[in-house]
């Protein structure tokens, strides 16, 4: 067995013989750290798997697992697979932990120990965590270490019926000299872990670090080798957080799950359209209701406008959040442009209610009667939603999923929907019945019904 020293990136695994002050692949700076690397010759193991036809393939009974939070079950695709491993990234404090422990606690309430490694924090701390979020007499086990062999001894010993591990870029290998948390580190972790899981068919939640840019910390080969990548969410002025999924073999890709921060820990909002308007303002200039989509969930949300004079009429501000700044520049060049408004001394400014962040095309309709509403100083209809994307020329052009972003705002009360013509022509008339349905073409047929 040979050993030799290499240099490698932390933030994309290249590997060079000498230091570099600059990664030659990704391009960042100061991010070359100086790993043992082995070198063992190729031996062929003992046994194997052999090639079966796929009709006599049988389906394994029981592969899913429920979770105590139905909405965690969506997400996932109906359940917890058996043997698989979940990474769960997030920014620091934004709840993994409580998440993980809360899962942690419903499962073991159905029977059968679960497992919680914390390589972060004191057996002390979680257990404040746990008096907080109401654990008693469920058989959780907590474990403080940071030793990846000492992890699976336990694990095997135990046979959980989960196993976290919080976080994967605190837990070392022995076998390895380099540092915790380092590209060869984390990928050997992440491979034993997997073995792990599959071997004993213990599913496995791996909580993971977020680097500065908003990715998962660490190679690209552990969101390749883990079976399901979840993000959570979410602003820290907010109460409100966002799980959703990056990937899954199991399940869609498109679910997304929203939970709400309280002193008992984090409780799955049921209804988000209602709690996201439930402060919205009567009668208010510049607040339009719009039907979206989350994953595949259709979300209402109120977008708001405020439109007023500067005196810095040669630089006026322009501000958003939660919208696409440069799609939000685009529209209001479009109103000006095609509608005849002029906003050179005017300040404007976009919000989001609530903190969420819409970023599809069928938010553009709303955005552009919020402003108009705004600046011509008139409400508009309370009980009515609107969705569509405008294009460059004024035209409203079709969105996806228009039933379900209809049933939504029927759900919540609502009387119309303002929809692109196109979208009008294919909806089925008989599951449409207690709203009305106005369709549109473009942003002056708009202006007019509405106005």
């Amino acid at each position: 067995m040979k050993k030799r020293t290499v240099f490698v990136c932390q933030n994309c695994g290249f590997q060079s013989p000498k230091w570099l002050g600059r990664c030659s692949q990704c391009g960042d700076w100061n991010t070359m750290v100086e790993e043992l690397e082995e070198e063992s010759e190729l031996t062929l193991p003992e046994g194997g798997g052999e090639p079966v036809l796929y009709h006599e393939i049988k389906e394994a009974p029981g592969q899913r697992m429920p979770v105590g939070i139905e909405q965690f079950n969506n997400v996932l695709g109906g359940g917890l697979v058996l043997g698989s491993v979940v990474l769960i990234g997030g920014e620091p404090g934004i709840g993994k932990s409580t998440l993980l422990l809360q899962v942690s606690r419903d499962l073991a309430s159905q029977g059968g120990p679960v497992l919680y490694v914390s390589g972060e924090e004191s057996l002390e701390q979680i257990k404040l965590r746990g008096d907080r979020l109401g654990l008693k007499d469920e058989t959780v086990y907590l474990l403080a270490e940071v030793s990846l062999e000492r992890i699976i001894r336990a694990a095997d010993q135990m046979k959980p019926k989960a196993l976290v591990i919080d976080s994967v870029q605190t837990i070392f290998s022995s076998q390895l000299t380099s540092s915790p948390g380092t590209i060869s580190q984390v990928r050997e972790v992440a491979n034993q872990v997997f073995r792990l899981a599959k071997r004993n068919q213990i599913p496995v939640f791996l909580i993971g670090h977020i680097t500065k840019e908003g990715s998962l910390a660490g190679p690209k080969s552990l969101e390749h080798m883990v079976d399901v990548v979840l993000l959570f969410e979410g602003e820290r002025d907010h109460h409100h957080r966002v799980l959703r999924v990056l990937k899954n073999r199991f399940g869609p890709v498109s679910e997304l799950a929203i939970f709400e921060m309280s002193q008992s820990g984090l409780r799955a909002i049921e209804n988000p359209s209602a709690f996201f308007l439930r402060e919205r303002p009567r009668n208010e200039p510049g607040s339009v209701v719009v039907s979206t989509i989350k994953g595949s969930r259709p979300l209402l949300v109120e977008i708001q406008a405020l439109v007023s004079s500067t005196l810095f009429s040669g630089n006026p501000r322009r501000m958003s959040i939660g919208l696409d700044h440069y799609r939000v520049s685009m529209l209001l060049a479009l109103v000006e442009k095609k509608i005849g408004y002029s906003f050179a001394g005017e300040d404007i400014y976009l919000n989001v209610a609530g903190g969420l962040a819409v970023g599809e095309p069928a938010a553009d309709l709303g955005v552009v009667l919020a402003v108009i509403s705004s600046i011509k100083n008139l409400p508009l209809p309370r009980e009515i939603a609107v969705f569509g994307e405008v294009g460059l020329s004024g035209e409203v052009r079709s969105v996806g999923q228009p039933v379900a972003r209809i049933k939504e705002a029927r759900s919540l009360g609502f009387e119309a929907v303002l929809l692109p013509e196109g979208n009008l022509q294919q909806l089925p008339g008989e599951e449409l019945k207690g709203i009305k349905c106005l369709g549109v073409d473009s942003i002056r047929k708009t202006l007019s019904l509405i106005f």
